[in-house]
């Protein structure tokens, strides 16, 4: 046992290397990576009402999301159709190929939380995965942070 092994933001760290490193793998072919899947994914299962609060769904930034809804419509996976009540408002809609590939993302993100998690017998991850929900949810509740954009920005003005 190293000191470091006490450590919460060492422990904390590792893990979450492990996590990134096992999901990019899972998909980097995707354009758009993790975030291109969140975007797949909120678009086949939330279905928000327009673009807009797709952004604010998952804090990413308006440019940011219309560089990703291209590349994502370019690979047929979504489409950018206007809405029924207001034809200047946008929805994102998954395509059948992007449903079909969400159906195999999600396979392939499960073997990479599988392997993450491998180091828990069984009977201890999903207590664990709900005391991480529920502590996120906590530590978000105390300081909400309004886009991924800006958690790497406070991430990367607070390390010297």
């Amino acid at each position: 046992m190293t000191a470091l092994e006490d450590d919460f933001g060492w422990t904390l760290g590792v893990v979450f290397r492990a996590y990134v490193k096992a999901t990019n793998a899972a998909v980097g072919d995707l354009p758009g990576g993790h975030r291109g899947y969140q975007v797949l994914t909120a678009a086949t299962r939330d279905q928000p009402e327009s673009q807009s609060a797709l952004c604010q769904q998952l804090g990413i930034d308006r440019t940011v999301m219309t560089y990703l809804l291209d590349d994502l419509e370019r690979a047929s996976l979504v489409v950018r159709r206007p809405a029924p009540t207001d034809r200047r408002t946008r929805l994102v809609v998954a395509t059948d190929v992007g449903r079909a590939r969400l159906s195999e993302l999600d396979e392939r993100l499960g073997h990479a939380e599988a392997h993450v998690l491998s180091g828990l017998p069984a009977v201890d991850r999903a207590t664990f995965k709900a005391l991480l929900r529920r502590l996120a949810g906590h530590v978000d509740e105390l300081d909400p942070v309004p886009s991924a954009c800006q958690a790497v920005q406070d991430i990367a003005a607070s390390t010297p």
